[in-house]
């Protein structure tokens, strides 16, 4: 992905769009320094921040008035340098060198100062239309650290403006501060000097190059790129110069007269060294300034008890969603019903055929409520509390704690994120795939994304255990057992997420796993109006949203064959028969087939449409009690090893219709959504297979 007309709204290399504004501004900095807070609160526009990094992976553009004038505010993705080593550092890179800026806003981490100034010091090399922002002031305050701001704005040369953006303080200051530069203010940038060779080589190279080069660009800052031998900055720049820079042998000559590996690691030492003198020049903080983080840290990213931590923290996620979800859902299914009966009453009194109101309320409306009243409690539960540990800054930490794993699977670390997000909706870890740069890796998280169950495979889940598996435990203990059982499931799908990454990249998607800079934010107070509209609008709505739309015609095709005979035997009938070797040589029976291909549009109404086929029902049918449902599930033949069997086919079960959409619509490719299908299907069909012949041979 790159910086287009189409994704920015103006063309990167100097050629502006007429709703551009008067002056374009470019947002700046490391991931996590709150940068998409700083968009926000200038633009209005509610673009998705976290926590954690690399949330912004395109660009957001929004606009801002102030005095008189229009500005066009563009978010580039996080980098720590412009040294780009990924997709989303180039991006960032060359809108900030060839974007045509009037000004650069470098947001900063007061907090991290001296790590931060690297890349404000690589950015001053090549612009001093440019202003610092030394965000999350009140964080500093709390841990006692001290910035001398006039100091730090002498050494940089540019404006310094200190700024809590996710209170607005400061902002104003900003906007007055942008004002002056893109108006033409001059600023001074100390120049950054290396060594006495490397400096005599640049200085013949500046003397070329400003010769032919045209655009904004420092003749000093394209010798030193053309130094490190950098390809594909080279080419950015002699595009944007217009000019080929490698037809010229004098430039050929000086270039080959110095090591480029060397050069590099002077660069990058003369960076670091001089942002390790500025801070100790600016820089005040008392030595235990992260004490509590620490203690903290000591905790949840130990090797020994970060991980149990970290599943104990889950299982009681998953305990609050199932548990809270049963009382609000009830209430749906309740509310709903009643409205059913006025909608039906309504099309009688219209004189609607029959089949018409059996249609439309039988099938049409009483799927989509299903779908509605199973999937939007728990949703509402686990996505707020979900964005709550995201806000708080826990998620990186549990990317820490598993990135080992996932890199020896050949996967990318941020794998353990994606996966994460998949245990509220797969929908969501899939799109979250967007925070991998890496193609490969980006495709393996894809595909394996739903061999975590999501909330709407928990409540299938969690019946079948309470029914069969707990025994005649009663009260808390049954509780416990329950969610031991649930938690031991769900360590089996990350293991078997971790075994099909392994899989694939060493077969299909081989390479090696990319490195990646993980950044441990610091733990922050997290605002709950913003993490419930984030996860509400975000999430909740995003994923309901595209489960209705494939529930309506569901509903549809389900009661048609509910509902139409042929030789006084539904076709619902008829295909359970026809199943019914299929799903016997699985360890299932025809229904349970049915009720897994007919719930393609939504997990929820699998078990719903497993008891149409038993009961020779024309509409879903919800059971009374778990006790009532068992019975019914006994006398229709089920035993120890249909339940285990349909656990593992719930668990390895196929993407539902709203993953799959998902799915096509990041990657454009009916290959890859297909590969996506086919590779939870085939882990299910070999489990069960697997389950039946231990019965078989076990008795």
């Amino acid at each position: 992905m790159g910086l287009t007309n189409s994704s920015t709204g103006f063309f990167v290399a100097g050629e502006r769009s007429e709703k551009c504004g008067d002056y374009i501004v470019a947002l700046a900095g490391n991931p996590n320094v709150g940068k998409s807070t700083v968009f926000n609160a200038l633009t209005g526009l509610k673009q998705h921040t976290g926590n954690w990094p690399g949330k912004t992976v395109g660009n957001a553009v929004g606009k801002y008035l102030y005095k008189g004038n229009e500005y066009s505010l563009v978010d580039v993705p996080g980098t720590y340098s412009l040294l780009a080593n990924s997709a989303e550092e180039e991006i960032a890179r060359d809108f900030l060198c060839f974007g045509d800026c009037d000004c650069r806003i470098i947001t900063v981490d007061a907090t991290c100062l001296e790590r931060n100034l690297n890349l404000v010091l690589q950015i001053l090399e090549f612009t001093d239309r440019a202003v610092v922002l030394l965000n999350l002031m009140d964080e500093a305050k709390k841990k006692g650290i001290h910035i001398d701001i006039d100091e730090l704005s002498l050494q940089l040369g540019v404006p310094v403006i200190p700024a809590a953006a996710r209170s607005g303080k400061g902002l104003d200051k900003l906007k007055d501060a942008v004002r002056c530069v893109c108006e033409g203010k001059k600023c001074y940038v100390p120049c950054m000097l290396y060594g006495k060779e490397t400096e005599e080589t640049v200085r013949a190279l500046s003397d070329i190059v400003a010769e032919t080069a045209t655009g904004l660009l420092s003749p000093r800052w394209i010798a030193l790129k053309l130094l490190e031998r950098n390809e594909t900055l080279n080419a950015r720049i002699c595009e944007y110069t217009k000019t080929d820079f490698s037809a010229d042998e004098r430039i050929e000559r000086l270039i080959s007269q110095t090591n480029g590996e060397e050069f590099l690691e002077e660069e990058v030492g003369t960076v670091v060294a001089r942002a390790e003198q500025i801070a100790a020049l600016c820089l005040h903080s008392p030595p235990n300034a992260d004490r509590r983080d620490r203690r903290a840290d000591r905790i949840l990213t130990s090797p020994l008890t970060g991980i149990p931590v970290m599943l104990a923290l889950f299982a009681l996620i998953l305990w609050i969603t199932v548990v809270g979800a049963n009382y609000p859902s009830e209430l749906l299914f309740r509310g709903f019903a009643f409205l059913g009966e006025k909608f039906r009453g309504l099309l009688q009194a219209i004189s609607a055929p029959p089949a018409v109101v059996g249609c439309v309320t039988d099938g049409i409306y009483l799927t989509l409520t299903w779908v509605v009243s199973v999937m939007l409690p728990p949703m509402a539960i686990f996505f707020p509390m979900f964005t709550l540990l995201e806000d708080v800054g826990y998620l990186p930490r549990i990317a820490f704690n598993l990135d080992g794993l996932f890199r020896r699977a050949g996967a990318h670390g941020k794998q353990s994120l994606t996966m994460c997000m998949g245990f509220g909706c797969n929908a969501c870890g899939i799109t979250g795939c967007r925070i991998i740069d890496s193609p490969r890796e980006r495709a393996i998280a894809l595909l394996t994304n739903n061999l975590v169950p999501c909330n709407g495979r928990f409540p299938t889940l969690i019946a079948l255990i309470s029914m069969f598996l707990v025994g005649s435990a009663v009260g808390g203990a049954r509780s416990f057992l329950c969610a031991a059982i649930l938690l031991g499931i769900i360590v089996l799908s990350v293991l078997s997420t971790l075994g099909a990454s392994k899989f694939l990249s060493s077969t299909f998607l081989k390479g090696k796993p990319s490195s990646f800079t993980l950044e441990l934010p610091p733990y922050r107070v997290p605002k709950i109006g913003s993490v419930i509209v984030r996860s509400v609008l975000d999430r909740t709505l995003f994923v309901l949203g595209r489960a209705v739309v494939v529930a309506v015609p569901a509903g549809l095709l389900i009661w048609l064959l509910a509902n139409i005979h042929v030789s006084d035997t539904t076709l619902l009938a008829s295909l359970t028969a026809v199943l019914d070797p299929l799903g016997k040589a699985l360890g299932l029976d025809g229904a349970i087939i049915l009720g897994l291909v007919l719930g393609f549009p939504a997990n929820e109404i699998v078990l719903p449409i497993i008891l149409m086929c038993y009961m020779n029902s024309g509409a879903l049918v919800q059971y009374e009690s778990l006790d009532a449902l068992r019975s019914l599930l006994i006398s229709n033949g089920w035993t120890m090893c249909t339940v285990l069997c349909l656990l593992a086919a719930f668990l390895f079960r196929f993407p539902c219709a709203t993953s799959c959409l998902t799915v096509y619509k990041e990657t454009k490719s009916v290959k890859m959504t297909a590969a996506a299908f086919a590779l939870p299907t085939v882990m299910g069909i070999i489990a069960c297979i697997l389950i039946k012949t231990l019965f078989v041979i076990f008795g």
